[in-house]
């Protein structure tokens, strides 16, 4: 396990126990306000609302709607009471520091590496973890999002958001009001939300341009709608711009963004698809192919996506000299990769994540986005 780190939230803890102990503040005596501490201390609101509700939490204070915080009344009691080996109590950042992690789902595909990691390096860090599956859903996030912020249970929040649309308001009230949150796998365009990213577009160009280069002049991206899902679209801009450094015109470019199995998958091999628009998705992959059948490679934007087209090119007889890649794969060392693919860093998005929303709640400024590194894996040929 790695060292403690100092927080400047506990530092302020430890100012204000401090004064309690020493008798400069004593039972009933106002404590500075969230406000004051702030200006006082140089630090942020957030590092000062923290420090409050850990002394709150201890027992220390009483913190009183529309009055302020004051000591508590047995404060005494609560400093002297021994814990079971005797010591007196010190306040635990175990106890105290929770995160939540959002994520619509996981699979060995994308989703189960990064959350083995968020938890591992939350637990590495002494913060407890709350995790919520949104399957998917926008309002589902949109509730658990507002749960978890106004029953106050958690002090940050990772999210991986699902696909959509339109942005989750809950999710944007977060980033506006600058609350400890860390996005994963997607950012939000135009807003300052600290967000943990693959570099999707020159991933995409990458893997695009690896089909290009095996002699492929027809090729199609194949995704769900990729409107408001930063991944999709800069996975389909760098599709595009690979045609382009190679001179090659549009003429190529097969697109087809309307599918709807997104992140929703059964089974815990990852093997399955969900059942819901399952078939409909079938039928719009096999007329699309149909009516553009000089198609001879495919770049899927996720590994089940790859999987349903597989099946269908199958069905229809024409899976031999067909390429199909995808963005991420099943990760096991007994088992063969089915596609060439772009392998996303799981675990380094998801320790990058938990350090970085522990940097905003030590009250300190995060980039906007921070790139991770990818690896484009080739099957044998």
């Amino acid at each position: 396990m790695s060292p403690q780190r100092d927080l400047l939230y506990e530092r302020l803890y430890n100012h204000v126990l401090g004064d309690i102990r020493t008798g400069a503040l004593r039972s009933g005596d106002r404590v500075p306000s969230e406000k004051e501490l702030a200006r006082a201390h140089g630090v942020s609101r957030i590092t000062s609302m923290r420090a409050l509700q850990n002394l709150e939490r201890a027992g220390l204070v009483d913190r009183v709607r529309g009055k302020g915080t004051f000591v508590a009344s047995d404060v005494a009691r609560v400093l002297d009471a021994p814990s079971a080996d005797g010591a007196r109590p010190r306040r635990s950042r175990r106890l105290t520091m929770r995160i939540a992690f959002l994520l619509p789902d996981a699979s060995p595909a994308y989703g189960l590496e990064l959350l083995n990691a968020i938890e591992e390096r939350a637990a590495e860090n002494d913060f407890s973890m709350v995790l919520k599956r949104t399957h998917g859903l926008q309002e589902e996030e949109e509730r658990a999002i507002e749960r978890l912020v106004h029953s106050g249970s958690v002090d940050g929040l990772i999210v991986f958001p699902v696909n959509g649309e339109f942005y989750n308001a809950s999710l944007l009230r977060l980033a506006l009001a600058k609350s400890p949150l860390v996005l994963v796998d997607r950012y939000l365009r135009g807003i300052a939300a600290t967000a943990v990213v693959t570099d999707n577009l020159a991933a995409a160009r990458e893997l695009t341009g690896h089909v290009l280069d095996r002699g492929h002049r027809h090729v199609a991206f194949v995704s769900s709608p990729p409107k408001n899902t930063s991944s999709i679209e800069d996975r389909l801009a760098g599709f595009g711009t690979a045609f382009s450094q190679r001179g090659l015109g549009l003429d190529g470019q097969h697109v087809l963004t309307t599918l709807t199995i997104g992140m929703r998958m059964a089974g815990s091999n990852g093997q399955r698809y969900a059942r819901a628009g399952i078939e409909s998705d079938r039928e719009v992959v096999r007329e699309f192919i149909a009516t553009n059948d000089s198609i001879t490679a495919f770049i899927a934007s996720e590994f089940p996506i790859a999987q349903l087209i597989r099946d269908v090119m199958s069905e229809l007889g024409r899976l031999d000299g067909t390429m199909i890649t995808c963005f991420d794969s099943p990760r096991d060392r007994f088992v063969e990769p089915h596609f060439t693919h772009i392998q996303q860093d799981e675990h380094e998005i998801g320790c990058r994540a938990v350090d970085l929303l522990l940097s905003q709640l030590e009250g300190t400024q995060t980039p906007s986005r921070s790139i991770v590194p990818h690896e484009l894996v080739r099957l044998p040929e």
